[in-house]
């Protein structure tokens, strides 16, 4: 993987999957420790931008999860939001 380059999609416009992938290859390129400083910082701020964007789109998809409700006799009764937490 090259440097970002400006036309780079932003990562709003990203599938998570691709941000993902994104994401993994700085972190493989910076672990390596041969980019120079310069790139480093670039893709860095990059790398920032697309696990913001990664935390917002796993979030949106944790609040459409629900889960099914049991009435008093075992069946299902309604769905409810999911407690993730």
């Amino acid at each position: 993987m090259t440097a970002p380059r400006s036309d780079a999609p932003a990562a709003p416009d990203l599938p998570f999957e691709k941000a993902l992938e994104q994401l993994e290859e700085i972190v493989r390129r910076l672990e390596r420790g041969d980019v120079p400083l310069d790139e480093s910082v670039a893709i860095y701020e990059r790398g920032e931008m697309l696990k913001r964007h990664c935390e917002q789109l796993l979030k949106r998809a944790e609040a459409r999860i629900q889960r099914i409700t049991l009435g008093p006799e075992g069946r299902a009764e309604g769905v409810a939001p999911l407690d993730v937490e």
